[in-house]
């Protein structure tokens, strides 16, 4: 079996390369993947695993084969190289290199009366990873990203979503496609803003519904509230009038479930 014990080495920097640069990723349509939850739930989404490094002092061979695959080329690494690579405090011994997927809307599959929610430019991985464990916890359907800010595969979204990255259905677009999706496919679009707003509790959400957040700071653009069916808003009781967006989608989301029956 193949060992790399120098941080140096000039396959481990071009991996350093994907976990810090958007542009190193696109370029490899590679990305990497840190922790024994995450390889498994990447590989039960479908991802294709190219390679794993892993800490022969923490796993045995056959439990990295089980976690990655029986044909997934295998690296042992020193504990210096796993530090290099490691986004996360914690330790678990094992990194994957995965391929990517385009994430475009043509490849969602929808049933007849999905539920999607729509984010639209998030500004941070971290609230973008928050989004996505919440989707996952909820089943929607679909998970779609207008104008997106953050690359999908940025470590800080894999870390965040706790690897609901790979348990969602997820597609990217700008603002205009994801409008004209939605249209095409009958879909309700409810959108979260300030303007002309009527209180989210009051709508039907059991017909074929599209939940759209935008940023903390801005709101949702202009062309949002202009498409939508009915603008909605969460009432506030205190001195501001925002919250975090994934707090506010998942207000939004757990509605739209319990007017499905859950």
């Amino acid at each position: 079996m193949k060992q790399i014990t120098s941080a140096q080495n000039p396959f481990i920097k071009s991996l350093v390369q994907l976990q810090e640069k958007a542009k190193a990723r696109r370029q490899s349509g590679t990305f990497l993947i840190e922790g024994q939850r995450e390889i498994q739930l990447a590989r039960k989404g479908g991802y294709e695993i190219e390679t794993v490094l892993f800490l022969p002092d923490m796993l045995t061979d056959s439990v990295v084969a089980s976690l990655a695959g029986r044909h997934v080329e295998m690296i042992e690494i020193s504990r210096e190289v796993y530090q290099k690579l490691a986004y996360r405090d914690t330790t678990e011994g094992i990194i994957a290199i995965a391929k990517s997927k385009s994430l475009e809307l043509s490849d969602l599959k929808l049933g007849d009366n999905p539920l999607v929610l729509v984010a639209e430019a998030p500004e941070k991985p971290g609230n973008l990873g928050a989004l996505l464990r919440t989707a996952d916890a909820a089943n929607l359907d679909a998970v779609i990203v207008a104008n997106p800010k953050s690359d999908m595969y940025n470590p800080n979204v894999v870390r965040s979503s706790v690897g609901c990255l790979f348990t969602n259905q997820i597609a990217i677009g700008t603002t205009d496609e994801v409008i004209a999706y939605l249209k095409s496919k009958n879909i309700n679009i409810f959108c979260a803003t300030l303007q002309d707003s009527t209180q989210y509790h009051t709508q039907d959400y059991t017909t074929p519904t599209a939940l759209v957040v935008g940023t903390e700071a801005t709101g949702l653009t202009q062309e949002w509230r202009d498409a939508s069916t009915k603008n909605i808003i969460i009432p506030m009781q205190g001195e501001i009038d925002s919250m975090n967006v994934s707090v506010a989608a998942a207000i939004l989301i757990f509605e739209a479930k319990r007017q499905r029956g859950f």
